[in-house]
């Protein structure tokens, strides 16, 4: 008779069950060195922040929960089935992408920082780190809603993942999903960002939008991009508005086109990747062809 395997530590349970991989904590080490180098190369933003924060008396009615609430959501969610390749993809769009949106919004004062720079550079960081966490969370969906590709089923995402029912798409009818939601979203669009239409941000934004909606390539995962975008994007408009980090020209808290617009982002940022990676393979397809032919022809002429 074998003997019986030891059973796996409490912390190797952990670890299997939320899907962390070699590449989950090289991904949380950069995350972490991040934070730290925003609140010291920003100090005096961390400082006006943390006053908020009494150190007497009762602290915990100020202590900023939603914040320590949202940071170890995606700390957490960001670490399950990691991968360094992929996920360098999402961090590059996520933050070029991040920079364009944020120079928009303050060139053109639809919103503005409490810092009044245009746009800060400590907020381009949290751009990426949500585009990862969409991305964890899209895929979790992608296995509720219908059958895993091979491609997501090669990225381990936890034993809570595996269980999931993956038959549940039979009941949505997503290209129909996606002509209700992404046309009115547009129109919310056209309405919110109007006061700014003559500027030439504006409109290459409102030209990029259309051309995103009107040449879908998977309507399933669009949908889903967006509405987990939305969701994330709820909880950092509500905490950065009502915080006044950041301010609409509305004055709502959040507007409802602002939360709407992270999931139009995230579609935005999943199709820029799709873009990216395909014209990578296909250079580096180039080159190793290439390749071959000069080593065949180096071996010809020293024959």
């Amino acid at each position: 008779m074998a003997p019986l395997l030891p059973k796996p530590s409490l912390f190797r349970r952990l670890t299997a069950f939320m899907g962390w991989t070699t590449a989950s904590y090289a991904l949380m080490g950069a995350f972490l060195l991040t934070v730290f180098l925003i609140i010291y190369i920003w100090w005096p933003i961390a400082v006006q922040v943390l006053a908020y924060i009494g150190l007497g008396g009762q602290w915990w009615r100020y202590f900023d929960w939603l914040l320590v609430g949202i940071f170890l959501f995606m700390s957490l969610t960001i670490m399950s089935g990691a991968d360094i390749r992929a996920d360098a993809l999402i961090i590059f769009v996520g933050a070029l992408g991040g920079l364009v949106i944020e120079s928009w919004g303050t060139q053109t004062g639809t919103w503005w920082y409490f810092t009044a720079q245009r746009p800060p550079l400590w907020i381009i960081p949290a751009w990426p780190i949500a585009s990862l966490t969409i991305d964890r969370m899209v895929r979790v969906l992608n296995l509720f809603t219908t059958n895993a590709t091979k491609e997501h089923k090669e990225k381990p995402l936890g034993s809570f993942v595996s269980a999931c029912p993956r038959s549940l798409g039979v009941v949505f009818n997503f290209k129909t999903l996606y002509w209700l939601v992404f046309p009115a979203f547009y129109a919310l669009m056209l309405f919110f960002v109007w006061p700014a239409m003559g500027k030439s941000m504006t409109l290459m934004a409102v030209l990029l939008v259309t051309f995103l909606i009107l040449t879908p390539t998977d309507h399933r995962f669009a949908v889903l991009t967006f509405l987990v975008g939305a969701g994330l994007g709820y909880f950092l408009e509500y905490w950065g508005t009502t915080r006044e980090c950041w301010t609409y020209y509305t004055l709502q808290k959040p507007p409802f086109f602002a939360v709407l617009a992270h999931g139009m982002a995230a579609v935005a940022f999943w199709r820029a990747g799709e873009v990216v990676k395909m014209v990578w393979e296909k250079s580096i397809a180039e080159v190793v062809k290439k390749s071959s032919l000069l080593a065949k022809e180096l071996r010809y002429r020293l024959r």
